[in-house]
């Protein structure tokens, strides 16, 4: 019972780190600079009408504050922030549900919103434009349609596939605004801020070396930041320096550039197995030993934006780059690019130019 009590407390102490963590205004957020300050502007100037805030998207890869920034604008507005996720909402049912439970000025937030079901979508348009939803009324010959009216609220909509919103969803949003990656200096400010949350002494050089490896995103700035903050407890006096921090992610195998170890065996294996490429995911995810999805979603971004990997028709192909990081000798393609072009298949012919020649 002892122990079980202990896990329990720890757990609970975790999740509260998770919401500490989190900054509760504007004044706390770091990066984002244009997006904040537009975000801030239009929360004072609908304070200013007495009025809700305009509808926002909010698009880019997970991890750099969407979630935040949704919270964030619920208390500016001093509202009741109502969150939800695309996949949920499987029905129009699911989503009447939430919409005529809300109150006038509240958020509610979509996390992942490309993901939501096409009648559901369509259900939401009314609902952001007119604050209204029709509802059907028995079935057959006596089915017939009542509106009702819903209150004012603002829709924050996180998506990282802005792309596989339909147009009609996109075009219903006041204010789209997409969120970059962050500049080490960036990281290295949130690592700082955490830290003083998590009540470890940190030095400069201790953040600047994990934000160099947190791939340009605070969340995995945070996460870095309490497996260090473990290693420096048992082993360097709850202190992190550079040193501290260098040695404790090496321990979890992340590099100087933020490369993990299947990272590095995604790039070993397009290099010494396929000559560099190019060769296909689904070949890349069996040697590996992944599903070919988060390869496309997890890996990938990272080791394209660094310029050690990229997307060609033929495949995926590393590049000379990967070759030097890893140290290992160029495939023969690399050094005699002529070689590398003559032993791709030649494209097949379209059905046309196949008649033509017939």
């Amino acid at each position: 019972m002892t122990e079980r009590f202990v896990s329990d407390t720890l757990n609970r102490a975790d999740a509260e780190f998770d919401l500490t963590l989190r900054p509760g205004r504007f004044a706390d957020f770091i990066g984002q600079e244009k997006i904040r300050e537009r975000l801030e502007l239009s929360v004072a100037a609908a304070k200013g009408r007495g009025d809700v805030m305009d509808h926002v998207l909010l698009c880019g890869p997970p991890g750099l504050g969407k979630t935040t920034m949704a919270y964030i604008i619920g208390a500016a507005m001093g509202s009741n922030v109502k969150a939800t996720s695309g996949p949920i909402l499987a029905k129009p049912a699911d989503l009447a549900g939430m919409l005529t439970n809300l109150e006038k000025g509240d958020v509610l937030f979509i996390d992942e919103i490309h993901r939501i079901q096409k009648s559901v979508e369509e259900y939401l348009y009314s609902a952001m434009e007119d604050f209204a939803i029709d509802i059907v009324l028995d079935q057959g010959a006596r089915a017939r349609s009542v509106r009702l009216t819903i209150p004012k609220f603002t829709l924050v909509g996180a998506t990282t596939r802005s792309g596989l919103l339909s147009a009609p969803m996109r075009s219903r949003f006041g204010m789209t605004n997409r969120l970059d990656y962050y500049t080490p200096a960036e990281l290295a400010r949130v690592v700082v801020r955490s830290a003083r949350i998590l009540n470890v002494d940190i030095e400069p050089g201790g953040a600047d070396e994990i934000a160099a490896r947190a791939r340009g995103t605070p969340r995995i700035a945070n996460n870095l930041l309490r497996w260090v903050r473990d290693y420096a407890q048992i082993r360097a006096g709850n202190r992190i320096t550079a040193e501290v921090a260098d040695q404790a992610l090496a321990m979890l195998d992340v590099d100087a550039h933020g490369l993990d170890e299947m990272d590095k065996r995604i790039l070993r294996c397009i290099i010494e197995k396929f000559d560099g490429g190019p060769v296909g995911i689904n070949t890349i995810a069996v040697s590996v030993g992944e599903e070919p999805g988060t390869l496309e979603e997890v890996y990938e971004p990272y080791l394209i934006q660094q310029g050690l990997l990229a997307r060609t028709p033929q495949g995926r192909t590393a590049t000379p780059a990967a070759c030097r990081l890893l140290e290992l000798p160029l495939p023969p393609a690399f050094r005699d690019p002529a070689a590398h072009h003559a032993r791709r298949p030649a494209a097949p012919a379209s059905p046309g130019v196949q008649g033509e020649l017939l």
